[in-house]
């Protein structure tokens, strides 16, 4: 039984250094409703998979270790204190396989992986540790925040549609699925639909979810994807540690040069400014959640969400290096708890029951194997559709943070330079854009920021 909290105080916890510890059971009760979202909603973890095994080339198998190991440090951001449910850096998956590719496949490219997400690693860390991340994002110019994410969302779709993508090759599926993804999150339509009727609200609780459901249904029938060919035995997994340690980690492979260290300075500045939006969206969301309920205090703080995102990196680095990275936040579910939070402590005891249950769940079903061979032949789609919606996202984000038609400019050349050359040109032609056509435009930038929800 949970340790039940007084009214108008925080969740009970241990306090341990920067961190509290919240053990789920113990000092917080299991939330049924998103132990079963988090059941079906690991097809978007399992994304990951893909990622690994065309860019890395290794085995599924060892992917597959891969993405339970990631998932189990996902937990540790509830456990620790952090009340969101945390994610991929998704926006910069597009550049971070961009990047990968200029290194032969094997052993260098894992290698330029490790020295990318130990640097990011200790960005965050240094971030947490002195507390000066919103100094730095106020630093940086809307005009190249915009452009970074114009740049992501090129990529994003460019690298679905492009010679040899994935829609190309299933067409099908992934048109289908996308459309019904975009509308499920996007339409107008569909909003005042759920405002109208409980049926639709409850199905666009589920975000993208139908979307992939509907592309498992139609992969096989239109012979663009195999049938599920579902095991139930045995029915967990366990990670070949050795396996994963022999093919991905530096321990085994060798570290990366010196020389990759410095050649991925410039990409791990861009992912980190990219993953700092998420901080900000963070707060927001959160703040509103304490405000809709007195019973308990809620607290973000965005230095130990930086330290455990450093963490996170840091293990995944030496251990298994992943291409998504270990990012602060996951929106759209964040939004979704938060939202069935505020209806009131009888639908919701505490902030932490929620993230806390729907990531100790989709660690459990990463590694339920009857889950993951039931998805496992459309994963390729689940990503496709995920990075059409965050292409989606990131270009609607750069315009809404673009004050005026100098900043659409250069976040346009920007973005496109990212893509075509990478994200060091792409940052350095920004740089020298801004310096060159701006002047007197503080006024304007601080009152775009007061404006924007989103950073």
């Amino acid at each position: 039984m949970a340790i039940n909290r007084e009214y108008g105080t925080e969740q009970p916890g241990i306090n341990f250094g920067p961190f509290v510890i919240r053990i789920p059971l113990v000092h917080y009760k299991l939330e049924i409703s998103e132990a079963l979202q988090a059941l079906i909603m690991c097809a978007t973890c399992l994304g990951a998979i893909p990622v690994m095994t065309e860019n890395l080339g290794i085995p599924f198998e060892i992917a597959w270790g891969m993405v339970i190991i990631n998932g189990f440090l996902y937990t540790l951001h509830s456990t620790l204190g952090d009340p969101v449910v945390p994610g991929w850096i998704t926006p910069a998956i597009p550049l971070t396989v961009a990047y990968l590719a200029t290194f032969n496949e094997g052993t260098e490219r894992i290698q330029a992986l490790v020295a990318l997400q130990l640097l990011i690693a200790i960005i965050f860390f240094t971030m947490g540790l002195t507390g000066i991340a919103g100094k730095l994002l106020g630093i940086v110019p809307e005009s190249i925040k915009a452009g970074i994410l114009m740049g992501a969302g090129f990529a994003a779709v460019l690298g679905e549609f492009n010679v040899g993508g994935r829609f190309n090759i299933t067409p099908i599926t992934i048109g289908i699925g996308a459309v019904i993804a975009f509308y499920l999150l996007f339409s107008e339509r569909f909003k005042k639909l759920r405002q109208k009727n409980k049926a639709f609200e409850f199905l666009g609780g589920f975000g993208m979810l139908p979307a992939i459901l509907i592309a498992i249904a139609i992969g096989p029938l239109v012979k663009e994807y195999a049938f599920p060919q579902v095991d139930f035995w045995p029915l967990f997994k366990m990670p070949d540690f050795a396996g994963i340690i022999n093919t991905v980690s530096p321990f085994a492979i060798g570290f990366p040069s010196i020389d990759m260290f410095i050649q991925a300075i410039p990409m791990a500045a861009v992912i980190y400014i990219i993953a700092f939006g998420d901080f900000v969206t963070s707060e927001a969301l959160i703040h509103e959640a304490d405000i809709a309920r007195q019973d308990e205090k809620i607290t973000f703080n965005a230095n130990r969400s930086n330290l455990i995102s450093g963490i996170r990196n840091l293990i995944l680095a030496l251990v298994a290096p992943y291409p998504t990275l270990a990012g602060p936040l996951w929106a759209a579910v964040t939004a979704a708890v938060s939202e069935r939070y505020k209806e009131g402590r009888d639908k919701m005891d505490s902030i932490y029951s929620g993230v806390g249950t729907f990531r100790w769940f989709t660690f459990i079903a990463v590694a339920t194997v009857p889950i993951v061979t039931f998805v496992e032949p459309i994963l390729p789609a689940a990503l496709s559709l995920t990075l059409l919606v965050q292409g989606f996202i990131c270009v609607r984000l750069a315009i809404d943070l673009s004050v005026n038609d100098i900043d659409k400019g250069i976040a346009g050349v920007m973005g496109a330079i990212i893509v075509a050359k990478g994200a060091a040109w792409g940052l350095a032609v920004g740089i020298i854009l801004y310096l060159t056509l701006f002047s007197g435009t503080k006024e304007k930038l601080e009152e775009k920021k007061e404006e924007s929800d989103e950073w």
